[in-house]
């Protein structure tokens, strides 16, 4: 019952964590699994088992909010099923011995990925024009992919993609993202239930983790409006980085100084990007106050061809 709950307690704050920042869910609870001793199969099918209720929750609260793209939902989702499937197929294919390591570096290396992306300051101007479907195609099925053999990868793969484009506003990002990442999960808990059986599904797992997500969905939905992506990705993906690193590290069969020495060099890699996080933070921050006021300072340019109307003693424009 402890653990059921603690697993509950996972899903709440995995599903925070990815309506925030469009990625992680999969990420940190896939993690978790591997780290309790569920075989890589089972744990990937049994998080994407449990996203298929927690991104409908997800999808429904960012449509309500406002937060989702439907053009580039359709564009993205259906490659991102396709890829998703073929890649639980894969994944149940491959033995346990062979397959922890695998996952845990697809883990390792998003989480390094997020560390590097959230150590900078966050692209926020956009650019005209719409996202080409040839973009959001392949895009899609690369995501799905990865999302399936890694047991997590569609948010990390996708979100940052489109936020570089800086074609979409973030918060529609994650809203989209999120939303198609429904299908996605839907589509890779066929492949799994293909290629491993219904016993491959660890039931009260999903469970938990499913009443977690469910909780937390419409909150994330909010949170994303407020909470600083800049720290909470950076935090994430050391969190993660480390967690993996130790599978990394086992089936390397590292012992001795090296351990604790590789250990060290990761938590001090993970101070660094959180303390760049925060000044690449309050950068943007100080930069948006200066071109607050700037524009607040500066009138209102009147308009080609017209001159400055002339007040009368009462304030009011005089008339010609």
């Amino acid at each position: 019952m402890r653990k059921l709950l603690v697993l509950a307690l996972v899903g709440l704050a995995a599903q925070l964590v990815d309506g925030s920042l469009g990625m992680a869910y999969g990420l940190t609870s896939s993690t978790l699994l591997l780290v309790a001793g569920v075989a890589p199969a089972a744990a990937s099918a049994s998080v994407h088992l449990a996203e298929i209720g927690t991104t409908l929750a997800a999808g429904v609260a960012h449509w309500r909010f406002g937060n989702v793209d439907w053009r580039v939902v359709t564009r993205i989702a259906l490659p991102g099923a396709i890829g998703a499937f073929a890649g639980a197929t894969l994944l149940s294919s491959i033995s346990t011995e062979s397959a922890a390591p695998w996952m845990a570096g697809i883990l390792f290396t998003l989480g390094a990925y997020l560390l590097v992306r959230f150590a900078r300051p966050l692209r926020t101007d956009r650019v005209g024009g719409r996202l080409r479907g040839r973009f959001l195609g392949p895009l899609g099925l690369v995501a799905g992919f990865v999302d399936a053999t890694g047991g997590g990868g569609w948010g990390p793969v996708a979100t940052p993609a489109l936020l570089v484009s800086g074609r979409m506003e973030p918060r529609k990002v994650i809203g989209s993202v999120d939303t198609a990442e429904f299908v996605v999960a839907g589509a890779a808990s066929v492949g799994f239930l293909i290629g491993l059986g219904s016993e491959g599904f660890l039931l009260p797992t999903v469970a938990a983790l499913l009443i977690g997500g469910l909780i937390a969905a419409p909150l994330a939905a909010w949170l994303v409006r407020i909470v600083p992506a800049q720290l909470l990705g950076a935090a994430v993906g050391g969190a993660i980085v480390l967690t993996n690193a130790r599978t990394l590290i086992r089936s390397a069969e590292l012992d001795g100084p090296v351990r604790p020495a590789l250990y060290a060099l990761l938590a001090a890699c993970w101070l660094s990007a959180l303390v760049l996080a925060v000044r690449a933070l309050r950068r943007t921050r100080q930069t948006r106050a200066i071109a607050a006021s700037a524009a607040e300072v500066s009138p209102a340019p009147a308009a080609a061809g017209t001159a400055p109307a002339e007040l009368t003693a009462t304030g009011t424009p005089a008339a010609r």
